[in-house]
């Protein structure tokens, strides 16, 4: 099965991990969900703050 993967340094997206595993984000299951790779982790990234703030 492939995997998808964004790529922090080139902003591509990757099928099965083909670069350093320190500029990937992923995997994901389908290219749209590695496409919006950021967005997720901006997400994620506020929501834990907001819990920090609590």
């Amino acid at each position: 099965m492939t995997e998808y993967w964004y790529n922090v340094k080139t902003h591509q997206i990757e099928e099965d991990a083909m670069s350093d595993w320190t500029q990937l984000i992923g995997p994901y299951k389908t290219r749209e969900e590695a496409e919006h790779a950021l967005e997720k982790v901006k997400q994620r990234n506020e929501a834990w703050d907001a819990q920090d703030e609590d």
